[in-house]
């Protein structure tokens, strides 16, 4: 079992508030688009099989990144969609975009 999957002994977990969680994000956001720009630009020179999956790896995170916005607007940002617990807040640090929990990524949720 990884420090992820165990909430902290004391206390409530820590909730990441919705400006870090903005802050996060943006910085993922501003990160994959930096990369779409350099595969984009590799891409002239050799459109290979490799050079568009990694395009449509960067697009998918996009996605679950704007996703993660609109979580953070309606207020459901850090619940896992699986279980309906709190997300641990070091999970977030990791990959703010995340919807699940690691129990339940791992599970398949």
């Amino acid at each position: 079992m990884s420090s992820l999957d165990t909430p902290p002994t004391e206390g409530r977990p820590r909730r990441l508030t919705a400006h870090e969680a903005r802050q996060r994000l943006e910085h993922e956001r501003a990160s994959r688009l930096t990369q779409l720009r350099a595969l984009d630009e590799a891409g002239r020179e050799a459109a290979d099989q490799v050079t568009v999956a990694q395009k449509d790896a960067v697009r998918r995170v996009l996605a679950e990144i704007e996703a993660a916005f609109a979580r953070v607007h309606d207020g459901s940002y850090g619940t896992c969609a699986g279980c309906s617990r709190p997300v641990p807040a070091e999970r977030l640090e990791i990959l703010p975009y995340t919807r699940f929990c690691v129990a339940c990524r791992r599970h398949g949720a």
